[in-house]
């Protein structure tokens, strides 16, 4: 008998700790095929192998911003200024409040986007956009509109000084280009819709940001957390023949106030230690830097848990 009962505990023990391993996790995305939702993908699966937590990924069109608030999801990935209007009740969620739920876990990636132009167009520069064809209103993707308003006010200018031609979002905006409706295509640099565009037409340019100090200030007014990154010419990169500026800013991921300390830290630790793994899974992830993980996002606390590794890895923001 004691020896059925010692089995009994041993094959319990088993069970308990396969049950503790099969926790499972959410973490919402843009749609599918967008780089946040692929960069998440590899996120999900190195946090399934590592910290043995089965991270479900669930594309839609909306944030998720709001099912984190109120604890219907785990994590979400996002652009960095996004979360900070979201957290601060500012930007596109003017007057709709501070959200205190939402708390920073990684910084994941820099972002790097730019305007696009034929290779055999005479425009130079964003300031040469002046009274050209720009794609604006993006009623279902007010982010891009925002990102291309920033890109304007670095050259000085405002949707004011263009000739706004409506899309809904950002494949439109592309297919427009394309068919000759706008003179510049926004997205980022080295995807899909670029190759295709630039096949299309018979080759892009980039056109680069100014990143003199009053620039800058102007394009951090309308997106905070931009900044300036060099990008080297690359054969992935249609458009960069040389070295050139580009507006950039971080995807990061964040976290409901409400999960559980441990299983941030497990997240965030597993997150820190899968470089490789995330870079063989989405090779734009090649980008990802560990030691810059815990750059600090305004508007937003770390969540306790990551905050508890990172200072642990030497990693805390002072």
């Amino acid at each position: 008998m004691r020896l059925l009962v010692t089995m009994f505990c041993g094959l319990m023990a088993v069970f308990l700790a396969h049950a503790a391993d099969a926790q499972t996790v959410t973490i919402i995305t843009p749609p599918a095929g967008s780089l946040s939702n692929s960069a998440a993908a590899a996120i999900a699966k190195a946090v399934n192998e590592k910290a043995h937590i089965r991270m479900v990924v669930q594309p839609q069109a909306s944030t998720g911003f709001e099912e984190l608030q109120v604890g219907e999801a785990d994590f979400n990935v996002s652009n960095a200024f996004d979360a900070t209007f979201f957290a601060t009740g500012t930007g596109d969620y003017q007057d709709k409040g501070v959200h205190k739920n939402l708390r920073l876990v990684a910084s994941i990636v820099p972002l790097r986007v730019a305007m696009h132009v034929r290779a055999d167009s005479n425009i130079r520069s964003i300031k040469d956009l002046k009274g050209k064809r720009v794609s604006s209103g993006f009623n279902t993707q007010k982010t891009i509109g925002r990102i291309i308003e920033a890109m304007l006010a670095n050259a000085g200018l405002t949707y004011n000084d263009v000739s706004q031609v409506p899309a809904p979002n950002v494949v439109r905006a592309a297919d427009d280009f394309k068919s000759g409706k706008v003179d510049v295509l926004y997205f980022a640099v080295g995807s899909a819709a670029v190759k295709e565009a630039a096949a299309t037409v018979g080759g892009l340019r980039v056109l680069p940001i100014d990143d003199s100090p009053e620039a800058v200030k102007r394009m951090q007014s309308v997106l905070p957390g931009s900044y300036v990154i060099t990008v080297n010419p690359s054969p992935n990169l249609d458009g960069i023949d040389k070295p050139t500026k580009l507006i950039a800013f971080d995807l990061v991921m964040n976290a409901s106030a409400k999960v559980k300390d441990d299983v941030v830290y497990r997240v965030t630790k597993a997150i820190h230690e899968s470089k490789p793994q995330m870079m063989a899974t989405f090779r734009a992830l090649t980008l990802f830097d560990p030691a810059k993980m815990a750059k600090v996002v305004a508007g937003l606390d770390l969540h306790p848990g990551a905050a508890k590794f990172y200072r642990e890895a030497g990693l805390l923001p002072k």
